[in-house]
């Protein structure tokens, strides 16, 4: 009696063994799985940014820093038809910051310098095909330039009203392209650090040109850019800390490469973009940027 007990209770305490084996295995393959579609889920894939520079847009005689109104609307038209969206910097700090979204297809639309033509030819099209820019200016443009000769398409800048109309038609943010180093002075080529100076003096010159930009636009617009435009595409390591001082969240720079915006803040410092050159078709200029 004694031993065919014994049988059969180890008998059950292995069929029990195995149930639960095999529950444990279960639950593991479930949790495994589960677990790599979690990760799947939160590792975000980077969104692809492409970034235009425009300069000035007016007349029929295409430059390779001018484009035609009607290149530039052919422009709008091509992203538009292709399902691309227009996005802001401040847009971009937001979804760097995990407090906001992206469209699946985006580009973002920039000009250089603050030319008069900006509003006058762009503005419109940019109401017409439900676009925004960002408009980086000069504020040496604008303080003198500007006021001493406004309102002519194919040469004068924004004045501070003018820069309050696009302000206010929520189509366009303004960007700091430096108060008066938007030049070739001796050694230095735009806001970049000459080899003969020190990094104090340095950053003493490009803090003192940036703040007064930065002060300018804020008196004259209440609002304080968060994107900075390098002239000429000169970057300095050393200009890096003084953006960061004065709040910049996204630096614009002219190498010709596409961008990948993540999770991550600093993937907005040093932004790529694409020279908008009017001796390209559309159909050319979009297959360099998006070989389609």
């Amino acid at each position: 009696m004694y031993e065919c007990h014994s049988l059969k209770r180890f008998l059950r305490l292995i069929l029990l063994d195995i149930l639960v084996f095999s529950l444990c295995g279960a639950f593991f393959l479930i949790g495994k799985n589960l677990f790599a579609l979690s990760v799947e889920k939160s590792d975000d894939e980077p969104v692809f940014l492409p970034v235009i520079m425009y300069h000035s847009v007016f007349g029929n005689s295409p430059e390779e820093y001018i484009a035609t109104p009607m290149q530039f609307e052919r422009d709008l038209a091509w992203l538009s038809e292709n399902g691309y969206s227009s996005v802001s910097a401040r847009q971009l700090v937001d979804y760097t910051n995990n407090k906001d979204t992206l469209p699946e297809k985006c580009v973002m639309i920039t000009f250089d310098d603050g030319c008069y033509n900006n509003l006058s030819e762009v503005l419109p099209l940019l109401e017409k095909y439900d676009m925004r820019a960002v408009v980086s200016v000069v504020g040496e443009y604008t303080d003198v330039t500007a006021v001493n000769d406004p309102h002519m398409p194919a040469y004068s800048y924004l004045t501070w009203d003018d820069i309050n109309v696009l302000i206010e038609s929520e189509r366009v943010e303004i960007g700091n392209h430096t108060y008066n180093m938007h030049s070739f002075r001796g050694d230095r080529k735009g806001c970049s650090k000459n080899i003969s100076e020190t990094e104090e003096d340095y950053r003493n010159i490009l803090f003192s040109d940036l703040s007064r930009l930065q002060s300018e636009i804020k008196e004259h617009t209440d609002i304080l850019p968060v994107v900075f435009a390098y002239p000429f595409g000169f970057v300095s390591d050393e200009s890096v800390p003084v953006l960061r001082e004065l709040g910049f969240a996204v630096t614009l720079n002219c190498t010709e490469r596409p961008n990948y915006i993540t999770h991550n803040p600093e993937c907005l410092y040093g932004l790529n973009r694409y020279n908008r050159s009017g001796l390209y078709s559309t159909e050319e200029f979009m297959r360099k940027i998006f070989g389609e």
